[in-house]
């Protein structure tokens, strides 16, 4: 058996990572991820502790040895995380997440470490509590990319670099070179991916007619549009097509999805515009060109460090104002944001990247 001398060096230690609920936020957890891999070594053994759903978004990557994924919401399901948990006899659990049940999980599992953010309730539960930055006694704006590498900083591991990073499996290049075939491309095709929805909730949604025009005019102009969606977003995929009324303009929505083949198709597209949502961290993983639309959220909250990324918001009063579901019921702050603005956008962005060869939208 070793010794505890042993388990305390950093490549001899067990250590499972409570991953972030959300698509994006999984993504901007990859520099810490990176950051933490390189500090232990290869000799370490590390648990990506996750829910199913954001499973895919890790293919192709090396950080972990192993990984857990639960379902929380089943007293069965607890019961099996718990018991997972205890079997992998964990030295310390960093939990990128901010709930107090990951909290209570992980001091259930046994480690003698663990090590998270201070908020709803889990001081007592954690080992090492870290205090977020504030002005007084509201929360100081700051990315999470930042917050992900405080809780890895704490191991001591040095962020190499704030920008994330991701990979594909060859299967999932496989089924992109299926769609890009079938839609009559070639991996020279500058294709213009566009998103205009969001787990989040309506107040994120860029209305379809708008996301119509852009596609007609940028189609118009020679650029192929793919329109991207998840499960709950065919329909609307499959409205903005019709709306745009091209050839040029296509969409996911007939194709069988999934977060990886969603990665291999951003991962060779020429540019996305997206709303605040995961295809945008996903797309400044792999530096695809991106402008985002924001309405309801901050951007600070959401910072990924990409370069070549331009932020589109009106200056509304009810800016960023947090809600899933627009308040005011007017949802200006994304149906002012025109075509002819995200157009304009567009044509920066591709000359400050590559203009002479793609030459200018709009």
């Amino acid at each position: 058996m070793a010794s505890r001398n042993d388990r305390e060096r950093p490549g001899s230690m067990r250590i499972g990572v409570f991953l972030p609920n959300w698509v994006g936020d999984v993504v901007m957890a990859t520099p810490a991820l990176r950051s933490l891999r390189h500090h232990v070594g290869a000799q370490a053994h590390l648990v990506g502790i996750l829910r199913p759903y954001v499973a895919d978004i890790l293919t192709g990557a090396s950080w972990f040895d192993t990984h857990i994924e639960y379902d929380r919401r089943t007293l069965r399901g607890v019961c099996r995380l718990i018991s997972q948990l205890r079997r992998e006899r964990l030295d310390t659990i960093l939990l990128l997440t901010n709930s107090f049940s990951t909290a209570l999980f992980a001091r259930l599992s046994g480690a003698p470490r663990r090590i998270g953010f201070a908020r709803h309730g889990r001081r007592a539960l954690l080992t090492d509590a870290l205090d977020e930055p504030r002005d007084g006694r509201v929360r100081r704006p700051r990315s999470a990319v930042d917050h992900y590498l405080d809780v890895v900083g704490v191991l001591g591991c040095p962020a190499d670099s704030p920008r994330p990073s991701l990979a594909t499996t060859p299967e999932e290049e496989r089924a992109a070179d299926g769609i890009w075939r079938q839609f009559g491309w070639t991996a020279g095709d500058p294709v213009i991916l566009l998103n205009t929805g969001g787990a989040y909730g309506s107040a994120k949604t860029w209305p379809s007619a708008r996301a119509a025009e852009l596609a007609r005019r940028l189609a118009y102009q020679q650029f192929p549009v793919l329109v991207l969606c998840g499960p709950a977003e065919r329909e609307a995929a499959r409205a903005i097509c019709r709306l745009a009324r091209h050839p040029r303009v296509v969409s996911l929505a007939e194709e069988r999805l999934s977060l990886g083949v969603s990665k291999a198709c951003i991962r060779r597209g020429r540019l996305l515009v997206t709303t605040d949502s995961g295809p945008r961290h996903l797309a400044a993983a792999f530096g695809v060109p991106t402008v985002t639309l924001f309405g309801p959220t901050d951007p600070r909250w959401s910072d990924n460090y990409h370069p070549a990324a331009m932020h589109l918001q009106r200056d509304l009063p009810c800016i960023a104002c947090g809600q899933r579901v627009c308040p005011l019921a007017h949802q200006r702050c994304l149906r002012e944001l025109s075509a002819d603005l995200v157009l304009a956008a567009i044509r920066q962005l591709l000359q400050q990247t590559d203009a002479r060869r793609w030459g200018q939208a709009g």
